[in-house]
């Protein structure tokens, strides 16, 4: 995983090719007008909960939020702060509707989409979009206010960043849906409509970029220029065991313990906190005075994945952890490309963290605190069950201090710019929906209007994952593990699929990390729109059970989206998974895999000697494959060197 933000991504799903799912929030009120007249918020969910999900929280002081009154906007985002480097929403652009993903950045002044005569824009989550099939689509005609093209007639625009990926194209103007429960019709807006772009941009899977900067084309900045929304938006990203969380569009009711730091909108375009200390286990760092007042300051950046600090604070603040979880081991980090301070001996209870690892405070100029648990610093091993490694970085030599996304999980996060502060309140975001008494829903289409006639007709069918309840005996380890199934649906027909299951096979593997003996196809099922796949993990080859570690690893690839295929099968989707113990398991079953092995080593030999075996590594190639940016643009996001 690289180690810059917005686009990072090891493009992971749900078993996904090319989709996810999943959602999330709290307080009495917190959806209320902050006053009278106030227009009534958006909320878009970043990423459904799992139905069933059997981690809910057991916070005594839990809050239950109502419903505003007035209707919102509530939609169903997608992918992982960690394994895919962002969250995303969905954005529907134009008439009839066309629908893209696009990752949430506070970082970023400007929304943008591959344009359909973009020659050089990777593969992405959805098509192109067309301006020439939507009737309410008009190019920005150049102006005084604008960069304008060679020709001088359209208005253009062109982005940088630090990891030195880039996105270009033209500046257009059409009508921009949140959602089929939004509370008001689609708004005309400015966006970019890509010709060119380059590194993480062109590779990700998500389609683009949804700018909350400040900024005249910022999305927040034109929906509160035309009255829309009240000046202020909020996000609350989900925690490091399940994934959620929303994005709130317009003010809300503050909880009556949201901590607040005063945000300068003069300093920059980006959105900074007063930061003035920070405590490693109730302990102040000793730091120079205004460390973290330097250059840009503390600045709040969704699209950034991890923490960057000054290098003074930094070595300090890695001292301070060392001291702290020295019955830890210290081991090597999960990636050879970076020096990761990694510790194993934490156990993989993420409620129990905070008995191995210190809480950090932030110490903001009004006195008030922000304290981080240890999944607000810390990221999951990858390769160790049971470590973890510190999420926070230097910046370089850059002395900005940079709080990305991870700062930030399971807490509430309010940019109340019409009041130059921003709050955070430390809630559970991947309950969103219960906190509000509403039915989350299973999918988010374009409001009904009637410029936007039979638009439903142009989105494609998203299956809903339903998830079987943990066993009981999984936390068990004197209980062991018989089976594993799984059911996967994929956009393939069962002709086309048939001679590749070999291949399907062996990339399940790789992704759940187990043997290629273990995956056996149980089915395939014809449907009308591809093929229904039931697949079973089983123990490894002369064992009889599945180790309860290894069953939990795999199941925490499935749900928390740790699972990529190759685009070449199609637009996948895990639809449900379920565990089996020991006893359940026939004769047959148990024994079924020493038949099968011979053949499928036999089959891997001759796929080998034929090529096959590099095709995915050779496709990954080939989609980061883009040609160097010729020139630096005066202006740049601000992203970690």
């Amino acid at each position: 995983m690289a180690r810059v933000s917005f686009p990072i991504h090891v493009v992971a799903i749900f078993l996904l090719c090319t989709s996810a799912l999943q959602s999330a929030f709290s307080t009495t009120g917190l959806l209320s007008p902050p006053h009278h007249g106030a227009r009534p918020p958006m909320v878009l969910p970043l990423f459904l909960s799992p139905p069933n999900s059997s981690r809910a929280s057991t916070d005594s002081r839990r809050r239950h939020l109502q419903g505003s009154e007035k209707p919102n906007a509530r939609m169903s985002l997608h992918d992982d702060l960690l394994l895919n480097g962002y969250y995303t929403t969905r954005l529907w652009i134009g008439t009839p509707p066309q629908k893209f993903a696009l990752i949430v950045d506070t970082g970023s002044t400007v929304t943008y989409v591959p344009c359909s005569n973009c020659d050089q824009c990777g593969k992405h989550q959805d098509p192109k979009f067309q301006p020439k099939e939507s009737s309410t689509y008009h190019p920005v005609k150049c102006n005084i206010d604008c960069n304008c093209d060679e020709n001088r007639v359209q208005c253009v625009y062109e982005r940088q960043y630090a990891e030195m990926s880039s996105s270009s194209g033209v500046l257009g103007e059409d009508l921009v849906s949140f959602g089929n429960l939004s509370g008001f019709p689609p708004q005309q807006a400015v966006f970019g409509c890509e010709n060119m772009e380059t590194g993480d941009l062109y590779s990700q899977h998500a389609d683009g970029i949804m700018g909350l900067g400040r900024g005249d084309l910022s999305i927040v900045d034109q929906l509160v220029g035309k009255g829309v929304i009240s000046d202020s938006f909020s996000l609350c990203y989900g925690g490091m065991e399940i994934g959620g969380g929303a994005m709130v569009l317009g003010a809300i009711s503050p909880p009556s313990d949201m901590v607040f730091s005063y945000s300068d909108p003069v300093r920059s375009p980006y959105y900074n906190i007063d930061l003035k200390e920070l405590h490693v286990g109730g302990k102040p760092l000793s730091l120079s005075q205004n460390i973290f007042d330097k250059k840009y300051g503390s600045v709040l950046d969704s699209g950034t994945t991890y923490g960057y600090l000054p290098e003074e604070a930094f070595l300090a603040f890695k001292e301070a952890i060392m001291k702290e979880v020295q019955s830890l081991k210290k081991i090597r980090g999960p990636d050879p490309s970076y020096n990761d301070i990694c510790f194993s001996g934490a156990g993989s209870d993420i409620s129990q963290l905070s008995s191995s690892f210190p809480a950090v405070d932030m110490i903001f100029g009004n006195g008030h605190k922000l304290t981080l648990s240890p999944e607000n610093y810390l990221f999951r091993h990858s390769k160790v069950q049971g470590a973890y490694c510190l999420g926070i970085f230097q910046n370089g030599k850059d002395p900005t201090t940079l709080l990305g996304g991870i700062i930030v999980r399971n807490t509430l996060v309010t940019y109340d710019r019409e009041h130059s502060k921003i709050g955070f309140w430390k809630t559970n975001c991947s309950e969103l929906w219960d906190r509000l008494h509403l039915s989350s829903p299973s999918h988010a289409l374009p409001p009904v209007s009637n410029t936007t006639t039979n638009q439903t007709n142009h989105l494609a069918p998203t299956l809903a994952p339903t998830f079987a309840p943990m066993p009981p005996h999984i936390d068990n380890p004197e209980t062991p593990v018989g089976q594993i199934t799984f059911d996967m649906f994929t956009s393939m027909n069962i002709s086309e699929l048939k001679p590749r299951t070999v291949e399907l096979a062996e990339f399940i593997a790789h992704e759940l990390d187990v043997n290629i003996t273990q995956v056996h196809l149980l089915g395939v099922t014809a449907k009308v729109n591809g093929s229904l796949l039931k697949w079973a993990i089983l123990p490894v080859s002369g064992g009889e059970s599945i180790s309860n570690s290894s069953a939990m690893e795999i199941i925490s690839r499935f749900s928390e989206h740790r699972v990529q295929l190759p685009e070449t099968f199609g637009s996948c989707q895990l639809t449900q998974w379920h565990v089996e113990p020991l006893e359940t398991r026939t004769w047959r079953q148990k024994h079924y895999q020493l038949l099968v092995m011979a053949i499928v080593i036999t089959l891997l030999v001759g796929l080998s000697a034929s090529g096959v075996w590099l095709l995915w590594r050779r496709k990954k190639q080939n989609l980061n494959a883009y040609k160097p940016v010729g020139m630096i643009v005066p202006e740049q996001e601000l992203q970690a060197l």
